[in-house]
């Protein structure tokens, strides 16, 4: 039976969309028939054991501290998720060392299989470089942009295989020089099992939160600037104008917060807009219940046009109506008129548009209803996707050396 080791920057209980992901490929990989565990580097805050069980899956954490000017600090961080995963390695004996990005984590992977013997796969879901940028901690062609983008560009090269959540990142990896043939998709994902049924409205939650008759438009995720919340805001009086009953509806939080919260004090439809602060996990089918169209407004990048997000998904998986904007990482995952709406990105006038014509023509819901549902389960099923890595582990391990861990290095 192959045993998976993924490394981590961060893992169960904590809550975001990178443990997600995670959980759903050990979750699916549990379920096939492999034996996996998760080691987590020091960027795991959460308080807890060495050696803890999370939702059924098991992980291990880096201990230590690193500090340092920048670069001597992250490198300190690398050797001792090395340590750790070496150490753990030597007790539990995995084939395989599966990292994902960021690439402190392949860095540490690349030592410790080498040391091993172990091959590796690097797994990349976004470019942290471009992250940075878009989340206002970083700024694009600064050291710190330059050295990381060359950190990403050598575990690739160096891995034995590359995995990318889409397409756009592929692309700008071959651009890099990394071979097409070492680079395998595998695409955001939804466990159906979990997340497949949609919850009933709650008739007394939508009261709570005054949403009347509605329609309802929502987002639930993080505030973050690159996801164009203040352009759906700017949106809503044009759409109250044409839906006087229409209400906007936002779950979560994060650095834009206090200032999308001024904004929609300051607007005309400031009594339309709801805001609800960050729930729980287990309580977000509650909220999606009560919303007839999830809206993704993501501005125009280079994060945004090459990674591809994992909430219309979900949203598609729950039923709902989708509304995005026109950029490169949703244009990989809906089809404008079929699957979801497209929009001009960045233009809070082309938002307001595409969620008032979609909202006059409800006769059309079911279709694209079914048509998103069915799209998620043929194409971003983790059930099925899982077997993409299947195919990957056993190309490395009949191509690598008989290998045995050494009692001590």
């Amino acid at each position: 039976m192959t045993r998976v080791l993924h490394v981590l920057d961060h893992s169960l209980p904590l809550h975001s969309g990178y443990t997600f992901r995670t959980r759903a490929i050990m979750a699916a990989q549990l379920a096939a028939g492999l034996e996996v565990r998760g080691i987590t580097g020091l960027r795991h805050t959460a308080p807890g054991p060495d050696a803890e069980m999370a939702e059924g899956l098991a992980f291990h954490r880096t201990r230590g501290s690193a500090s340092g000017p920048v670069g001597l600090r992250e490198w300190r961080e690398i050797q001792l998720l090395a340590d750790a995963i070496i150490a753990l390695a030597r007790e539990w004996r995995p084939d395989v060392l599966h990292a994902h990005s960021p690439a402190l984590c392949g860095k540490a992977a690349l030592i410790a299989g080498n040391r091993l013997g172990i091959p590796v796969v690097y797994e990349i879901r976004a470019f942290w470089e471009d992250a940075a940028v878009s989340n206002g901690t970083g700024s694009e062609g600064s050291l710190k942009y330059r050295l990381t983008r060359a950190l990403e560009s050598h575990v690739a090269r160096e891995a034995g295989h590359v995995v990318t959540i889409c397409q756009g990142l592929k692309d700008d990896l071959v651009t890099r020089g990394i071979p097409a043939d070492k680079i395998t998709l595998s695409p955001n994902g939804v466990d159906l099992a979990l997340f497949g049924q949609a919850a009933r409205p709650e008739p007394g939650l939508a009261a709570e939160l005054g949403l009347g008759d509605g329609p309802v438009v929502g987002f639930i995720g993080s505030f973050y600037d690159y996801e164009g919340l203040d352009d759906l805001i700017a949106a809503m009086p044009a759409l109250t104008g044409r839906f006087p009953g229409a209400r906007l509806l936002l779950v979560g939080g994060g650095p834009m917060e206090a200032a999308l919260k001024a904004q929609a004090e300051a607007s005309p439809a400031a009594s339309a807009i709801n805001f609800v602060g960050r729930v729980p996990h287990s309580e977000v089918e509650r909220y999606y219940a009560l919303i007839d169209v999830m809206a993704y407004p993501r501005k125009k990048s280079r994060l945004t046009d090459l990674v591809t997000p994992l909430k219309p998904l979900e949203a598609m998986a729950q039923g709902k109506l989708v509304a995005a904007s026109d950029v490169g990482g949703h244009r990989e995952l809906i089809e404008n008129g079929i699957t979801g709406t497209l929009f001009a990105p960045d233009d809070p006038a082309a938002c307001a548009e595409a969620l008032a014509d979609l909202l006059g023509a409800p006769a059309k819901w079911p279709g694209r209803r079914e048509a998103g549902r069915d799209h998620v389960a043929e194409s971003h099923d983790w059930a099925r996707n899982i077997y993409r890595y299947h195919d990957v582990y056993q190309r490395l391990l009949a191509r690598s050396v008989d290998w045995r861990i050494p009692a001590a290095a």
